[in-house]
């Protein structure tokens, strides 16, 4: 009499499976993450390889994008690196004296002499701050760390495009060998149907981000600047790159702004929080549907919980990786009920149906 029948030992062993690959990610989790991060680099310039590559053989074009690329990103720092460092180094030799001024309280009676509070007004937010002294201390402690965790891995930013290489020349080769892992054709189809429309979300994705996070640096570095808001460059194009961050970017964005702001004692705080305000509108409701579409598809709801679980996983890289990975989860997901409520004797792509613009892509 055997202990399982051959149904439940399939089962167990597909549940073993995953929860070993499960296990593999997390104990290489740092290494995958540079991985997708290359992949996300790859998307960004296939266009342009494509491009290139319709006039000569891929390594060449891949070689001629990366130095069109590196020369133009080498000449904008030429032209407005040498601001944005003079501004950083000021504002990081101011920063210190801001964050005591509003842990000790003192802020409240810069404010209220400049903005005409009354003396118990003054009195009471300088309480508010002191007896929220040790949150303050933790929230600035915990966002330096992340910061120090984000400059530790700087080297990615030296590996990434290196891996992206293979993706763009063998994109196609490497899908191909993942699909000779599944022996039956309707297997097969499942994932490559599948594989094909998270190609197109991330492809996508990717892009709009670049787009939507552009827009804002530029943006903010232009209203700010004419604003004459305390350090309006650096702090447009430190908007710039939050922006590449879901929810939570834009959201600590905001705060940096507002909180330089009143430490520097700018005057027209009122005008300078309806103006990000204003543009956190444009941007959400009429440029961010407009560029991003509906690729993405992920409910409010379902996007908060993936920044917030990908905060508490991989800090700052686990939020801005959250929104794509809960968009192909969702994708697998799709795919699969599909798959599964099929008669096994009808072709997958009769159920899975792959987008009209979405041809066979060799590459990334």
């Amino acid at each position: 009499m055997t202990l399982a029948d051959p149904r439940t030992s399939r089962i167990l062993a597909t549940v073993l499976l995953f929860a070993a690959v499960l296990a593999f990610a997390w104990a290489a989790r740092k290494t995958l993450i540079a991985f997708l991060f290359a992949i996300f680099f790859a998307y960004l310039i296939a266009p342009l390889v494509d491009l290139v590559a319709k006039k000569t053989s891929r390594g060449r074009a891949i070689a001629i994008v990366y130095l069109v690329v590196f020369v133009a990103l080498a000449v904008l720092f030429l032209f407005i690196g040498p601001n944005i460092i003079h501004e950083a180094q000021r504002l990081s030799s101011t920063l210190p004296d801001l964050y005591e001024k509003i842990a000790s309280g003192q802020i409240a009676w810069q404010l209220g002499s400049q903005h005409g509070w009354s003396y118990a007004s003054e009195v009471k937010i300088q309480h508010f701050l002191q007896n929220h002294r040790e949150l303050i201390i933790n929230i600035a402690r915990d966002f330096a760390s992340r910061v120090a965790e984000v400059g530790k891995n700087a080297w990615w930013l030296l590996l990434i495009p290196i891996l992206a290489v293979f993706f763009l020349k063998d994109g196609g080769d490497l899908q191909d060998a993942a699909l000779q892992f599944f022996e039956r054709r309707r297997q097969r189809e499942f994932v490559e149907s599948m594989l094909q429309d998270v190609h197109v979300m991330l492809a996508h994705f990717i892009r709009a981000q670049l787009i939507l996070a552009a827009l804002t640096g530029i943006v903010f570095s232009l209203a700010l600047t004419l604003m004459r808001v305390p350090y309006g460059y650096v702090m447009g194009v430190l908007a710039g790159f939050l922006e590449f961050i879901p929810v939570v970017g834009p959201l600590v964005a905001f705060f940096l702004i507002v909180g330089v702001a009143v430490g520097m004692a700018y005057k027209h705080l009122i005008i300078l929080v309806l103006v990000l305000g204003a543009w956190r509108v444009v941007q959400d409701y009429v440029n961010s549907p407009r560029i991003m579409g509906s690729q993405v598809q992920l409910h409010p709801l379902a996007a908060l919980f993936g920044v917030l679980a990908g905060a508490e996983v991989g800090g700052v890289v686990g939020v801005y990786l959250s929104i794509p990975i809960m968009a192909s989860l969702r994708i697998f997901w799709r795919k699969w009920r599909a798959y599964s409520a099929a008669p096994k004797l009808t072709p997958v792509n009769d159920v899975l149906v792959v987008p009209e613009n979405v041809g066979r892509n060799r590459t990334v």
